[in-house]
């Protein structure tokens, strides 16, 4: 005969996570990553909780004739950021959930 699973452990199990899932969220908003384009000339941070910071543009990026090549790089450098800041929240917070063993975590 299967064993009923004990609710109390498994309220006790969620609440943990539930704590540590909100203490890990904290730290992601604190916690930096960056990404740049353009062999350097275009820098962007971005928090673990996907908040841009900052961006840094060279200089020697900023050409009036070829304003959309500056564009293209905020942009790569942006994008690249934000991939970077998910993967770090996905780590950290993957394997709080998926250590409960529930189905579908």
């Amino acid at each position: 005969m299967a064993q009923q699973p004990n609710l109390n452990k498994m309220m006790k199990q969620l609440q943990e996570a539930q704590n540590a899932m909100a203490v890990e969220q904290e730290k992601l908003k604190t916690e930096i990553v960056e990404a740049s384009a353009g062999g350097g000339m275009v820098t962007v941070k971005v928090t673990g909780d996907q908040q841009v910071t900052e961006v840094l543009i060279d200089p020697q990026a900023v050409d009036p004739e070829d304003v959309e090549m500056l564009q293209d790089m905020i942009l790569a450098a942006t994008n690249e950021a934000i991939r970077s800041s998910q993967a770090l929240a996905e780590q950290r917070l993957g394997g709080i959930a998926g250590g409960l063993g529930l189905p579908g975590m």
